[in-house]
């Protein structure tokens, strides 16, 4: 299976980098490039690729409201957010419009393949501290902070205890093993809190247990 790939950042030599990168591996294909998020728009609808690798900072429409304007318009369609800084509040208001995770631009060859397979696999790229700092850093400032949804209220009292624990950047096989219950049930549980609270991926369900209080950013 080919993972389909558009390729957005104002800067030629990031976007040629990244493809010959993509070009010299089995099972990726670059579609698309963009120069700026209304471009990363268009290739993205005329393209329909799995993943839109995003730079967040771009002239004209940035990566933030492209990728709000992609997430809400090609749910299937993926948005892996790229920046120069490992705290900034551009990510953390892209994943709330339903980008999927983020790496620093920086990151390891290795570690951007890793990524693209995850989120285009519909996963979550949250398993590195750094995306839980962002989160911290952010979901507690008062500005943020969004009453508690009515669907939050619907959950069962397990599925508030599964929300927690994805919150906590857990895998579904690290949430069967701490609740000693069979990955398929923690798979499950997983998908109804998704389905209850209308989130597209795992990135907005963390987002959504820290705006909504039921996890508390940890300090110091």
């Amino acid at each position: 299976m080919v993972i389909r790939v558009v390729l957005a950042d104002d800067q030629a030599l990031v976007r040629a980098g990244f493809r010959l990168l993509l070009d010299t591996e089995d099972g990726f294909e670059v579609v698309g490039e963009a120069g700026d998020g209304a471009e990363a728009v268009r290739q993205a609808h005329l393209h329909h690729p799995d993943v839109v690798v995003m730079d967040i900072r771009m002239p004209g429409t940035d990566g933030l409201a492209a990728t709000r304007q992609v997430c809400a318009e090609l749910p299937d369609v993926k948005v892996l957010v790229l920046t120069t800084f490992n705290v900034d509040e551009y990510v953390f208001e892209a994943l709330r419009a339903g980008a999927s995770g983020f790496l620093l631009k920086d990151t390891d060859p290795v570690e951007l393949l890793h990524a693209l397979t995850v989120v285009a696999e519909g996963d979550a790229l949250l398993a590195p501290s750094v995306t839980r700092k962002l989160i911290e850093e952010f979901a507690n400032r008062p500005e943020h902070r969004r009453p508690d949804p009515k669907a939050l209220r619907e959950l069962t009292a397990r599925e508030r205890e599964i929300l927690a624990l994805v919150a906590a950047g857990m895998s579904n096989d690290e949430i069967a093993e701490h609740l000693v219950i069979s990955p398929a049930t923690s798979r499950t549980h997983v998908s109804r809190v998704m389905t209850k609270l209308g989130a597209r991926d795992r990135a907005q369900l963390v987002v959504l247990a820290y705006e909504s209080g039921l996890v508390s950013p940890r300090r110091g």
